[in-house]
């Protein structure tokens, strides 16, 4: 008679079962911290101890048709440590005489082989790996589980929910306190396709409004370019009702601003100038010299 599984190890396997199935099924249901999860656990527990007890009367019964070297076998197995049973288990040899009875003939082709026993290590990481598998693909086709583009979407969500709560508390940027940096002006070029480029087309050349790029400009109220076009997103422009005070209206952050006028320093004032011959939209307003700097 073989002894049985402890039901620690029943508990065990079941609550790992249970964690990999939340952890697929229900990741951020906090399932550690609910009521739920801690019933489900507390009910799979106690319907294990009623099977584990339920084995313990068949066990016994059981034990009393044995004769006594059986017995005293069974007794000697049940007292091995249960991890120590595994490894004995896992690398047993078979004897000589069990070979015996293990050897097959083929026949036609004079070979024998053995046809032992797959090792109960290599049995246990095989259904575990099918088991895994059938809950892995049920998570995948009908949960949001493994997804690329749903964990995308999550980890998108957590940088946007960080950068609005940096927002909150960083200083804010201001006309006063801007500075012109290299870095933002990836940023500034896609801050100025999303609010910009409708007026002032692509790449700033010009369209309904103004062309960027040149040294012409309408409205002069800085004595650098960078601070100008900070100034014109704050306030707009006294010349023309289209060019809103983005700023006031909330349409961008003073943030925003910073990166955009870094954007258009950059095309202006570190690459050539785009002209008409180029094509660009012709210049308007008065030709203006910036003062060096771009703060």
């Amino acid at each position: 008679m073989k002894t049985r599984t402890p039901i620690s190890i029943y508990i065990l396997v079941t609550a790992g079962l249970a964690i990999m199935a939340f952890e697929m099924f229900a990741p951020d249901s906090g399932y550690f911290s609910s009521p739920f999860f801690w019933g489900l656990m507390l009910v799979a527990i106690i319907l294990l101890l009623i099977l584990n007890s339920i084995g313990d009367l068949i066990e016994n019964e059981n034990f009393k048709k044995l004769s006594d070297e059986e017995k005293a076998e069974f007794i000697k197995n049940k007292n091995t440590p249960y991890f120590q049973k595994l490894w004995n288990s896992a690398f047993r040899k078979q004897s000589a005489t069990e070979e015996k009875d293990l050897l097959i003939d083929h026949g036609f082709d004079g070979i024998t082989e053995l046809d032992n026993s797959l090792p109960k290590w290599w049995i246990g990481l095989f259904y575990f790996g099918c088991i895994f598998c059938a809950v892995y693909l049920t998570a995948f086709a009908f949960t949001d589980y493994a997804h690329p583009e749903a964990e995308l979407n999550s980890d998108t969500k957590i940088m946007l929910a960080s950068i609005a709560e940096f927002e909150k508390t960083a200083p804010q940027i201001t006309l006063e306190n801007a500075k012109y940096s290299a870095d933002n002006i990836a940023e500034g070029q896609e801050l100025f396709k999303t609010n910009c480029v409708t007026c002032h087309g692509e790449s700033a050349k010009g369209g309904i409004g103004p062309n960027l790029t040149d040294t012409h400009w309408i409205n002069v109220k800085q004595k650098s370019l960078f601070k100008n076009v900070i100034w014109m997103l704050e306030n707009g422009s006294p010349n023309n009702p289209a060019m809103r005070p983005m700023i006031k209206e909330g349409t961008i952050t003073g943030r925003d601003a910073e990166k955009i006028a870094a954007y258009i320093y950059h095309i202006n004032q570190e690459n050539p100038p785009v002209t008409v011959a180029k094509g660009g939209a012709a210049p308007q307003g008065e030709e203006v010299k910036w003062e060096n700097g771009n703060e």
